[in-house]
């Protein structure tokens, strides 16, 4: 008898973890794409414009930005709200079943891979980490017509102006250090821009999330064993 309620247990338990593994709760997982100029409004019914995009997973946004320096250009931001930038729309792209906690590890090993100093809009660009981590996580990739420009821009390169090739900003990022009780703290939303040109100095400002370093928190990347 003692066999057997021994064996039933074993039984009850591994049918505990079973329904444990089969009840893990799955998270969404979201592209916010923001324009980077209002004429977007114009060209976009054409299948063309200059987006950014970030991925939206358990409550906050990450996004990929340019600064000059080998250490993470991974930020995070409000949903929605990515400063330098005008909301357009969000794409649901699918399901992890990544806790916040496993989330962060992996999000911080993407910013290893993701150094500010290695942006470059037409090989290296926010939506090219976007795309990135949609297919780590989903299996899926964005929508072509989010990163068009770029793929126009690596076949006919000699058609683009130098500085809309490479941009960076001169500031070295902030961290946030976060625990796995608070994964984020609260950041203010940003107010989108509303001029209808893109110069030197905006250009920098709308392609590099450090503009405002009030609205973003870098991740800090996973140190290398």
């Amino acid at each position: 008898m003692g066999t057997e309620n021994a064996s039933n247990s074993t039984i009850s338990s591994s049918q505990c973890d079973d329904q444990h593994s089969n009840n893990k709760i799955n998270t969404l997982v979201v592209l916010n794409v923001y324009d980077l100029t209002p004429i977007n409004n114009y060209v976009y019914w054409f299948g063309f414009g200059i987006f950014h995009s970030g991925i939206e997973v358990h409550g906050k946004e990450y996004g990929f930005g340019a600064h000059d320096f080998p250490v993470s250009g991974v930020f995070e931001v409000e949903p929605r709200s990515c400063p330098g930038f005008i909301y357009r729309c969000s794409i649901t792209l699918g399901q992890t079943n990544m806790n916040p906690s496993e989330f962060r590890t992996f999000i911080e090993t993407m910013a290893s891979q993701y150094h500010g100093d290695t942006y470059h809009l037409i090989t290296k660009n926010c939506n090219h980490f976007t795309d990135d981590v949609s297919y780590r996580l989903t299996g899926k990739q964005i929508p072509g017509w989010v990163n068009r420009l770029a793929k126009l821009g690596a076949l006919c390169g000699c058609l683009l102006p130098e500085s809309l090739q490479v941009t960076s900003v001169k500031q070295l990022p902030e961290y946030h250090e976060c625990s796995e009780d608070e994964i984020v703290e609260s950041l203010s939303p940003a107010t989108p821009r509303e001029s209808t040109e893109i110069d030197d100095e905006q250009e920098k400002h709308l392609l590099s999330p450090s503009a405002r370093t009030e609205d973003v928190t870098f991740i800090k990347e996973a140190q290398v064993k």
